[in-house]
């Protein structure tokens, strides 16, 4: 058998992880120690990891999340009103396969953004489409779009994520034209696709973020309705690390 030339087969067909397993255990003779099933499976095994750590690492790029965060990372010990249980309930992401949402609220500096990065990250390792975004960053993006033809696209695009983070909303008052484009995203994604939104506000006190009345009725009754809430209390965690450095 010509090994070198099995190998540029493998490689010809794009077969990375497979090729780096075949190489590792011929350059070591480490194949004659698994039967025929164990060696297919070992490879096979290979080339999967392979090609889910390229697809994981393409997800986390495009997902753009703001800080490295993940479920292992979060700070289960500062009491902020964490239900420990149901969060890592959350953590499967059923509820986005099912199209909820989940609103995360509570006072600046107590881990909004990284409970939402975290379910940003862990939605990436289940192979779905993230997208992170401010609210006012989404704002400013939508105008742009709005002024240079590109409105439809971008908002198609936000439509076909299967999860969308919306970061930081209700720092600034929302006007008219803002409150359509709003809704627009809402009501594309309601049902369909998965939101979180993180607030300093509680979800009670949205309504008085929208300059028009009738579109905040409409945009929180979509978002209240069936999805999940997060409430997290108690002091700025950077306050807090940094008391302890």
């Amino acid at each position: 058998m010509n090994v070198n030339a099995t190998l540029e087969k493998i490689k010809e067909m794009h077969l990375y992880g497979f090729e780096r397993a075949y190489k590792t255990m011929y350059e070591s003779a480490n194949q004659e120690s698994f039967t025929s099933d164990e060696l297919i499976a070992h490879l096979i095994d290979a080339e999967h990891d392979e090609r889910f750590n390229k697809k994981l690492a393409r997800l986390i790029k495009q997902a753009q999340l703001k800080q490295q965060a993940s479920f292992e990372l979060i700070n289960f010990h500062q009491p902020r009103g964490i239900d420990k249980n149901n969060l890592l309930r959350l953590k499967d992401c059923d509820w986005i396969k099912k199209s909820h949402d989940l609103l995360i609220t509570g006072p600046t500096g107590v881990g909004k953004s990284f409970l939402a990065c975290a379910f940003g990250f862990q939605a990436c390792i289940n192979e779905c489409k993230v997208m992170y975004i401010t609210a006012n960053k989404l704002f400013d993006k939508l105008t742009y779009a709005k002024a240079d033809g590109t409105y439809l696209k971008l908002i198609d695009k936000m439509a076909k994520q299967d999860l969308l983070v919306i970061d930081d909303f209700g720092l600034k008052q929302i006007d008219n034209k803002q409150c359509t484009m709003m809704l627009d995203i809402i009501d594309d994604r309601h049902g369909r696709k998965s939101t979180i939104i993180t607030s300093q506000l509680p979800v009670k006190s949205w309504y008085d973020c929208f300059a028009e009345p009738t579109i905040a009725d409409a945009i929180l009754d979509r978002l209240s309705n069936g999805s999940y809430r997060i409430d997290l209390q108690g002091e700025s965690m950077r306050k807090i690390l940094k008391n302890i450095e």
